[in-house]
């Protein structure tokens, strides 16, 4: 499973097995954006609205990691920054969205969050389960082990806040759920960003180096 050149021994992908899975987790991702997404704008849900986006960010995410598997290790270090940039502004529009909603309160509905989180979990956990094995590789690779266990954590914290709202008869929760999970994508876009950056430059030194043996 590893690549091995000038000491490079990171999993970059280069598995029919993982490419197997990647497809995989593609389709259900895409599946699950759109089964959340309008579940969400029905039930009123913003953490369920950030989930879905969460979602289809990860199959463009997925999509990404397919075309540069096998490719230079700049090139795959360069997809991994687009990474993080598009879950720091996923991250943004959360935050924006939901001091927007702040202003603009409707309790969404409980039992409908709560019912697509369970599928969303369920969906999460099988991407989850088939990444555990390749969750140690390079920034690209890796990003993609982040962002499902962000989605499975994700998913279960809309979980807790679809009770908070049945229980309280109140917005907040959804928007407090929503606002936790700007963070996590922050989070993640900075492990994946700090890691590509790292890889780009070890890899620039790696080819100096190679060039000059």
């Amino acid at each position: 499973m590893a690549q091995h050149c000038c000491g490079n021994t990171e999993f970059t992908g280069l598995d029919p097995a993982y490419k197997r899975i990647l497809w995989l987790i593609i389709v259900i991702n895409g599946a699950m954006f759109g089964v959340e997404m309008v579940a969400g704008i029905l039930a009123q849900s913003q953490a369920l609205q950030a989930d879905a986006l969460d979602f289809i960010g990860d199959t463009l995410s997925y999509g990404i990691s397919l075309w540069v598997i096998g490719k230079a290790a700049s090139i795959r270090s360069n997809a991994a920054l687009f990474k993080g940039f598009t879950l720091t502004v996923m991250s943004l529009w959360v935050v924006g969205s939901t001091i927007y909603r702040i202003f603009v309160i409707n309790s969404p509905e409980p039992f409908t969050m709560g019912a697509i989180a369970v599928v969303a979990f369920a969906a999460n956990l099988i991407s989850v389960l088939l990444l555990m094995r390749y969750k140690d590789g390079d920034a690209n690779v890796r990003s993609v082990w982040l962002c499902s266990r962000n989605d499975a954590i994700g998913n279960l914290i809309v979980l807790v806040a679809a009770s908070g709202v049945w229980y309280s008869n109140s917005a907040w929760p959804d928007l407090v759920v929503a606002g936790i999970m700007a963070g996590l994508f922050l989070s993640s876009a900075w492990q994946i960003t700090t890691q590509a950056l790292r890889e780009k430059r070890n890899s620039g030194d790696a080819e100096t180096h190679c060039s000059s043996s």
